[in-house]
Protein backbone atom coordinates (compact mmCIF):
# COMPACT_ATOMS: atom_id res chain seq x y z
CA UNK A 1 0.00 0.00 0.00
CA UNK A 2 1.30 3.49 -0.95
CA UNK A 3 1.01 6.54 0.73
CA UNK A 4 0.02 9.51 -2.08
CA UNK A 5 0.02 13.35 -1.36
CA UNK A 6 -2.80 14.27 -3.50
CA UNK A 7 -2.75 17.78 -4.93
CA UNK A 8 -5.89 18.23 -7.20
CA UNK A 9 -6.28 21.19 -10.14
CA UNK A 10 -3.51 23.11 -9.44
CA UNK A 11 -3.62 26.52 -11.34
CA UNK A 12 0.05 27.66 -12.62
CA UNK A 13 0.92 31.00 -14.42
CA UNK A 14 3.55 32.15 -16.29
CA UNK A 15 5.85 28.39 -15.87
CA UNK A 16 8.89 28.27 -17.51
CA UNK A 17 8.03 26.49 -20.97
CA UNK A 18 11.69 26.70 -22.16
CA UNK A 19 11.81 22.85 -20.92
CA UNK A 20 15.93 22.88 -22.34
CA UNK A 21 18.12 24.54 -25.22
CA UNK A 22 16.15 22.60 -27.43
CA UNK A 23 13.14 22.09 -26.47
CA UNK A 24 9.56 24.55 -25.69
CA UNK A 25 6.90 23.33 -24.60
CA UNK A 26 5.92 21.23 -21.30
CA UNK A 27 8.27 21.92 -17.76
CA UNK A 28 10.94 19.66 -17.95
CA UNK A 29 10.68 17.03 -15.08
CA UNK A 30 13.60 18.29 -12.87
CA UNK A 31 11.22 21.35 -12.64
CA UNK A 32 8.46 19.07 -11.22
CA UNK A 33 10.73 16.90 -9.33
CA UNK A 34 12.63 20.51 -7.60
CA UNK A 35 9.14 21.46 -6.31
CA UNK A 36 8.80 18.16 -4.65
CA UNK A 37 12.42 18.59 -3.08
CA UNK A 38 11.35 22.11 -2.05
CA UNK A 39 7.94 21.23 -0.27
CA UNK A 40 9.60 18.19 1.45
CA UNK A 41 11.80 21.26 2.55
CA UNK A 42 9.43 23.10 4.19
CA UNK A 43 8.23 20.55 6.42
CA UNK A 44 12.09 20.68 8.16
CA UNK A 45 11.22 22.25 11.14
CA UNK A 46 7.34 20.87 11.64
CA UNK A 47 5.85 18.44 13.76
CA UNK A 48 6.19 16.50 10.24
CA UNK A 49 9.51 16.31 9.50
CA UNK A 50 10.41 13.01 9.24
CA UNK A 51 8.02 12.39 6.36
CA UNK A 52 9.76 12.04 3.47
CA UNK A 53 8.81 12.38 -0.84
CA UNK A 54 9.73 9.63 -2.92
CA UNK A 55 8.34 9.98 -5.95
CA UNK A 56 5.83 12.25 -8.04
CA UNK A 57 2.93 11.49 -10.65
CA UNK A 58 2.18 14.78 -12.97
CA UNK A 59 -1.31 14.68 -14.42
CA UNK A 60 -1.42 17.74 -16.69
CA UNK A 61 -5.47 18.56 -17.62
CA UNK A 62 -5.14 21.56 -19.42
CA UNK A 63 -1.47 23.60 -20.71
CA UNK A 64 -1.66 27.16 -23.05
CA UNK A 65 1.60 27.86 -24.41
CA UNK A 66 1.97 31.69 -24.85
CA UNK A 67 3.09 32.06 -28.46
CA UNK A 68 1.78 33.64 -31.36
CA UNK A 69 1.55 33.25 -35.09
CA UNK A 70 -0.17 35.41 -37.43
CA UNK A 71 -1.78 35.28 -40.63
CA UNK A 72 1.27 34.02 -43.26
CA UNK A 73 3.67 33.81 -40.46
CA UNK A 74 5.84 30.49 -41.15
CA UNK A 75 7.12 29.91 -37.41
CA UNK A 76 5.41 30.56 -33.79
CA UNK A 77 6.80 33.86 -32.10
CA UNK A 78 6.79 33.79 -28.31
CA UNK A 79 4.73 36.38 -26.17
CA UNK A 80 7.55 38.31 -23.85
CA UNK A 81 7.16 40.86 -21.97
CA UNK A 82 10.03 43.71 -21.98
CA UNK A 83 11.49 45.52 -18.95
CA UNK A 84 11.00 49.34 -17.96
CA UNK A 85 12.60 51.76 -20.56
CA UNK A 86 15.65 53.33 -18.72
CA UNK A 87 17.25 56.67 -18.51
CA UNK A 88 17.79 56.85 -22.09
CA UNK A 89 13.85 56.33 -23.35
CA UNK A 90 15.55 53.01 -24.88
CA UNK A 91 14.22 49.47 -23.84
CA UNK A 92 17.21 46.94 -22.18
CA UNK A 93 18.32 44.19 -23.12
CA UNK A 94 16.50 41.34 -22.02
CA UNK A 95 16.25 37.35 -22.59
CA UNK A 96 13.33 36.09 -24.40
CA UNK A 97 11.82 33.40 -22.12
CA UNK A 98 9.04 31.26 -23.17
CA UNK A 99 6.40 30.97 -20.87
CA UNK A 100 2.75 28.68 -20.35
CA UNK A 101 -0.11 28.58 -18.46
CA UNK A 102 -0.94 25.02 -16.33
CA UNK A 103 -3.60 23.47 -14.39
CA UNK A 104 -2.08 20.38 -13.03
CA UNK A 105 -2.71 17.28 -10.64
CA UNK A 106 -0.20 16.19 -8.50
CA UNK A 107 -0.14 12.78 -6.57
CA UNK A 108 3.31 13.02 -4.16
CA UNK A 109 4.38 9.19 -3.08
CA UNK A 110 5.08 9.51 0.99
CA UNK A 111 6.56 7.69 3.50
CA UNK A 112 4.32 9.34 6.01
CA UNK A 113 3.91 6.82 9.23
CA UNK A 114 0.99 8.01 11.70
CA UNK A 115 0.23 11.10 11.72
CA UNK A 116 -2.68 13.23 11.88
CA UNK A 117 -3.72 13.49 7.93
CA UNK A 118 -6.13 16.85 7.92
CA UNK A 119 -3.61 18.74 10.08
CA UNK A 120 -1.04 17.79 7.38
CA UNK A 121 -2.98 18.53 4.18
CA UNK A 122 -4.12 21.72 5.99
CA UNK A 123 -0.21 22.87 6.47
CA UNK A 124 0.18 22.14 3.10
CA UNK A 125 -2.63 23.90 1.89
CA UNK A 126 -1.03 27.22 3.28
CA UNK A 127 2.10 26.25 2.49
CA UNK A 128 1.45 26.32 -1.03
CA UNK A 129 0.38 29.68 -1.35
CA UNK A 130 4.36 30.37 -0.55
CA UNK A 131 5.62 28.56 -3.37
CA UNK A 132 6.27 28.03 -7.15
CA UNK A 133 6.39 26.14 -9.33
CA UNK A 134 8.08 25.64 -12.60
CA UNK A 135 9.13 29.54 -11.54
CA UNK A 136 5.42 30.03 -11.73
CA UNK A 137 2.86 31.34 -9.54
CA UNK A 138 0.42 28.80 -8.28
CA UNK A 139 -2.87 31.02 -8.41
CA UNK A 140 -5.53 28.30 -7.06
CA UNK A 141 -5.96 24.52 -6.16
CA UNK A 142 -8.26 22.44 -5.03
CA UNK A 143 -7.47 21.29 -1.09
CA UNK A 144 -4.99 18.30 -1.23
CA UNK A 145 -5.80 15.28 0.58
CA UNK A 146 -4.19 12.27 1.76
CA UNK A 147 -4.66 8.64 -0.30
CA UNK A 148 -4.00 5.03 -0.41
CA UNK A 149 -3.46 2.70 -3.51
CA UNK A 150 -2.36 -0.87 -4.01
CA UNK A 151 0.51 -0.40 -6.86
CA UNK A 152 -1.29 -2.83 -8.59
CA UNK A 153 -4.41 -1.33 -8.61
CA UNK A 154 -3.75 2.12 -10.20
CA UNK A 155 -7.54 2.91 -10.20
CA UNK A 156 -7.64 3.78 -6.62
CA UNK A 157 -5.35 6.49 -7.60
CA UNK A 158 -6.13 7.27 -11.53
CA UNK A 159 -9.66 8.04 -11.44
CA UNK A 160 -8.74 11.47 -9.56
CA UNK A 161 -5.33 12.40 -12.33
CA UNK A 162 -8.57 12.04 -14.73
CA UNK A 163 -9.20 13.73 -17.13
CA UNK A 164 -5.47 14.54 -18.02
CA UNK A 165 -2.55 13.41 -19.60
CA UNK A 166 0.57 11.73 -17.75
CA UNK A 167 3.77 12.19 -19.04
CA UNK A 168 6.74 8.95 -19.12
CA UNK A 169 9.95 8.17 -20.33
CA UNK A 170 10.26 6.24 -23.68
CA UNK A 171 14.03 5.83 -23.65
CA UNK A 172 12.98 2.51 -25.02
CA UNK A 173 12.98 4.16 -28.13
CA UNK A 174 15.90 5.98 -28.36
CA UNK A 175 18.09 2.63 -27.29
CA UNK A 176 16.52 0.76 -30.29
CA UNK A 177 17.33 3.72 -32.65
CA UNK A 178 20.64 3.78 -31.49
CA UNK A 179 21.56 0.37 -31.84
CA UNK A 180 20.61 0.67 -35.40
CA UNK A 181 23.87 3.10 -35.76
CA UNK A 182 21.78 6.80 -35.72
CA UNK A 183 23.46 9.24 -33.27
CA UNK A 184 21.40 10.77 -30.65
CA UNK A 185 19.54 13.76 -32.30
CA UNK A 186 18.37 11.58 -35.34
CA UNK A 187 17.00 8.57 -33.30
CA UNK A 188 14.68 11.63 -31.78
CA UNK A 189 13.46 13.07 -35.15
CA UNK A 190 13.35 9.32 -36.28
CA UNK A 191 9.98 9.29 -33.78
CA UNK A 192 9.11 13.11 -33.95
CA UNK A 193 9.00 13.57 -37.89
CA UNK A 194 5.67 13.42 -39.79
CA UNK A 195 5.36 11.62 -42.76
CA UNK A 196 2.92 11.22 -46.34
CA UNK A 197 3.56 8.86 -48.84
CA UNK A 198 2.72 10.79 -52.27
CA UNK A 199 1.75 8.37 -55.14
CA UNK A 200 1.49 9.71 -58.95
CA UNK A 201 -0.06 7.09 -61.40
CA UNK A 202 0.03 7.23 -65.31
CA UNK A 203 -2.25 9.71 -65.60
CA UNK A 204 -0.92 12.11 -63.45
CA UNK A 205 -3.53 11.88 -60.40
CA UNK A 206 -1.89 12.27 -57.07
CA UNK A 207 -2.60 10.37 -54.26
CA UNK A 208 -1.69 11.43 -50.97
CA UNK A 209 -1.77 8.81 -47.91
CA UNK A 210 -2.42 10.34 -44.32
CA UNK A 211 0.39 12.19 -42.23
CA UNK A 212 1.48 9.39 -39.36
CA UNK A 213 4.28 8.50 -37.54
CA UNK A 214 6.63 6.03 -36.94
CA UNK A 215 5.41 5.20 -33.44
CA UNK A 216 1.69 5.34 -32.65
CA UNK A 217 0.47 7.67 -29.34
CA UNK A 218 1.86 11.57 -28.70
CA UNK A 219 5.48 11.15 -28.60
CA UNK A 220 7.44 14.23 -27.49
CA UNK A 221 10.57 15.51 -26.48
CA UNK A 222 11.49 15.73 -22.82
CA UNK A 223 14.29 16.89 -20.36
CA UNK A 224 15.25 14.74 -17.71
CA UNK A 225 18.06 15.65 -16.03
CA UNK A 226 21.77 16.99 -16.85
CA UNK A 227 25.27 15.80 -17.66
CA UNK A 228 27.93 17.39 -15.81
CA UNK A 229 30.33 19.06 -18.57
CA UNK A 230 32.84 20.26 -16.16
CA UNK A 231 34.68 18.98 -12.91
CA UNK A 232 33.62 19.92 -9.39
CA UNK A 233 35.21 22.94 -7.61
CA UNK A 234 34.33 26.39 -6.19
CA UNK A 235 32.83 29.41 -7.96
CA UNK A 236 32.82 32.55 -6.71
CA UNK A 237 29.83 34.37 -6.39
CA UNK A 238 27.34 31.41 -5.91
CA UNK A 239 24.15 30.80 -3.50
CA UNK A 240 25.90 28.53 -1.64
CA UNK A 241 29.57 28.82 -1.50
CA UNK A 242 29.93 25.30 0.34
CA UNK A 243 28.56 23.18 -2.35
CA UNK A 244 30.95 22.38 -5.01
CA UNK A 245 30.09 23.69 -8.32
CA UNK A 246 30.04 22.58 -11.69
CA UNK A 247 28.52 23.84 -15.38
CA UNK A 248 26.28 21.28 -17.09
CA UNK A 249 24.19 20.73 -20.21
CA UNK A 250 20.25 19.43 -20.58
CA UNK A 251 19.72 15.71 -21.19
CA UNK A 252 16.97 15.24 -23.53
CA UNK A 253 15.01 11.85 -24.79
CA UNK A 254 12.12 10.95 -25.68
CA UNK A 255 8.04 10.56 -23.77
CA UNK A 256 4.68 10.07 -24.20
CA UNK A 257 1.67 11.53 -23.14
CA UNK A 258 -0.43 9.03 -21.84
CA UNK A 259 -4.14 8.86 -19.90
CA UNK A 260 -3.84 7.46 -16.50
CA UNK A 261 -6.34 4.61 -17.01
CA UNK A 262 -4.00 3.19 -19.55
CA UNK A 263 -1.87 1.72 -16.49
CA UNK A 264 -1.47 -1.41 -15.12
CA UNK A 265 1.13 -0.47 -12.46
CA UNK A 266 1.27 2.86 -10.69
CA UNK A 267 5.27 2.40 -10.67
CA UNK A 268 4.67 3.20 -14.19
CA UNK A 269 3.44 6.76 -13.61
CA UNK A 270 6.08 8.08 -10.80
CA UNK A 271 9.25 9.53 -11.69
CA UNK A 272 12.11 9.86 -8.93
CA UNK A 273 15.72 10.69 -9.09
CA UNK A 274 17.99 8.72 -10.42
CA UNK A 275 20.71 7.74 -7.79
CA UNK A 276 23.93 9.35 -8.56
CA UNK A 277 26.38 6.77 -9.98
CA UNK A 278 29.34 8.54 -11.07
CA UNK A 279 28.73 9.16 -14.92
CA UNK A 280 28.35 12.40 -14.25
CA UNK A 281 25.01 12.16 -15.03
CA UNK A 282 22.32 13.89 -13.27
CA UNK A 283 18.68 12.19 -14.14
CA UNK A 284 15.13 11.76 -13.09
CA UNK A 285 13.71 8.32 -13.62
CA UNK A 286 10.57 6.38 -14.70
CA UNK A 287 10.13 2.65 -14.70
CA UNK A 288 7.59 3.00 -17.84
CA UNK A 289 7.74 -0.35 -19.94
CA UNK A 290 5.94 -0.12 -23.40
CA UNK A 291 2.96 -2.97 -23.92
CA UNK A 292 3.17 -3.46 -27.66
CA UNK A 293 0.36 -5.39 -27.91
CA UNK A 294 -2.11 -2.35 -26.72
CA UNK A 295 -3.68 -0.02 -28.96
CA UNK A 296 -3.09 3.77 -28.67
CA UNK A 297 -6.03 5.75 -28.21
CA UNK A 298 -4.73 8.60 -30.19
Amino acid sequence: MKDFLLIPNLKIHNANALSSPYTIGYPAMTAWLGFMHALERKLKDTEFKDIKFTGIIVSCLDMTLQTYKGRGDYIYSIIATSNPLDKSGKRPSFIEEARCDMEITLAIECEIGVIDYQTFTDFIDSTLHTMKIASGDILHFKPSRHLQADNDQPRDLSKYLMPGFCLVSRQDLMTKAMQQGKDAIDAMLEYLKTTTKVEIDAEHKVTKSKPAKKEKGWIVPIAVGYQGISSLGQLKNTRDPTTPHRFAESVVTLGEFKMPYHFDDIEEMIWRYQPYQGNDLYLCQNNYTSNNNQESKL
